[in-house]
């Protein structure tokens, strides 16, 4: 019987490129990534999408989105591990990260950046997938929802179902 398991693909949200912040790294949210965010960890919530292991990329801005969406939808954010490999990671990486997740976990959500995210959404279900009208799979907050038949480790080309992309534009006001 085959064991199905959920990966949650979430695009920090919108950063502030006038804040003040010495490098990319700290960058923090915008007034908006601020309000997306929480929109989006009560929408989760609303679900029933509740991660039991979220691995973020340590970026200020990534690191403020986990945060903001887990307060949202009740999630302990001490499930939130911090992975510096998720910091600007290309889809090799990406697929690392997501295959060593924990063996007990049936739902994972993965924080990070673009166009790393993008590529593993297209790389696990992109045969599902058709080219949005702006081109953009993943815009700032966005989350994906995957179905995942299998261990953590048989991450391969396809191996993913699209349950679901939700924007932030798109959430029920």
């Amino acid at each position: 019987m085959a064991t199905h398991r959920t990966l949650l693909l979430l695009r920090h949200a919108k950063s502030d490129w006038s804040a003040g912040a010495t490098d990319d790294f700290s960058r923090p949210l915008s007034r908006r990534g601020c309000k997306d965010s929480p929109g989006m960890g009560a929408w989760m919530k609303q679900q029933g999408l509740v991660p039991d292991h979220v691995m973020c990329s340590p970026a200020t801005r990534a690191r403020q989105t986990a945060e903001l969406v887990c307060d949202a939808a009740g999630i302990d954010p001490g499930i939130i591990n911090r992975e510096p490999e998720l910091y600007l990671a290309d889809l090799e990486t990406l697929l690392d990260i997501a295959g060593n997740s924990p063996a007990a976990a049936n739902t994972v959500m993965l924080v990070g950046h673009n166009p790393g995210m993008e590529a593993l959404l297209l790389y696990l279900a992109g045969n599902e997938l058709q080219t949005p009208k702006d081109g953009k799979y993943l815009p700032t907050a966005t989350l994906a929802q995957l179905l995942v038949s299998g261990n953590w480790h048989n991450l391969r080309a396809g191996s993913a179902s699209l349950a679901g992309i939700m924007r932030p534009r798109n959430l029920p006001k």
